[in-house]
């Protein structure tokens, strides 16, 4: 498959997630874990997986509002073997809303909440080990929501969290139609709405993190950039 090349622009927005004060004014929704690790912060739950199920996982929201054409970027460490990962893109409320209009149904990190419930987003599972049939057939996926549309998905490179590097270099680029997803350059997924499937294409809004119970995982230096069109694939 070609891809898009896109390359950074002017810087938006950085934090490098390496203390607990760093994310002070982030949006919590769900009991979070927090601790700081050799620059890092480690995320994991707090809820037991197995008395709350679906309920015990979380998720984290950036308090500011994104533009389109942007790349986000941060530093990832799996430190568990179960679990799952995943970043919201492009948030907003199914009318419009900031998703943190008083307006909005209160969340919880429950999932059918974000996918099937007042809010618009784009949402990529890019570590998904939470299910044995996940663990067995690896992929990253990328769904739109309202309606949790599979879209697009990849394989996913990553190994074992025993075998892990110190970090991996997640890119994520929001750019009009299109949507692509990389790990340490290697090209994992694109994808191009038309805009009539699922809905019109989403432009601004939040970015916020996920996990899913028992997950652990470490992350840092989180950037969001404008994001500069460079090529576009040629079909012959």
């Amino acid at each position: 498959m070609n891809y898009h090349s896109f390359s950074d622009g002017e810087l938006i927005y950085k934090n490098p997630l390496s203390q607990k004060t760093d994310i002070s004014d982030w949006i919590q929704e769900g009991e979070i874990g927090i601790r700081e690790l050799e620059g890092k912060l480690v995320f994991s739950h707090q809820r037991d997986a197995l008395e709350y199920g679906d309920h015990a996982h979380w998720v984290l929201w950036c308090p500011e509002d994104f533009p389109d054409q942007i790349i986000i970027e941060w530093e990832f460490t799996p430190l568990s073997e179960h679990g799952l990962c995943m970043l919201f893109l492009a948030a907003k409320g199914r009318n419009g809303e900031d998703i943190m209009a008083d307006v909005l149904p209160k969340r919880t990190g429950y999932y059918p909440q974000y996918h099937s419930g007042s809010l618009n987003t784009l949402h990529l599972s890019y570590y998904r080990r939470k299910h044995r049939e996940e663990r067995a057939f690896r992929t990253c996926n990328l769904r739109k929501s309202y309606g949790f549309h599979l879209v697009a998905q990849g394989a996913d490179p990553l190994p074992a969290a025993s075998d892990s590097e110190s970090y991996y270099r997640m890119r994520v680029v929001k750019y009009n139609d299109i949507v692509q997803f990389s790990i340490n350059g290697l090209p994992v997924l694109e994808w191009k709405d038309n805009g009539q499937n699922y809905g019109p294409i989403y432009t601004n809004g939040k970015v916020g993190f996920r996990q899913m119970a028992p997950m652990k995982a470490a992350y840092a230096n989180f950037t969001v950039k404008k994001a500069i069109l460079e090529t576009s694939p040629s079909f012959k």
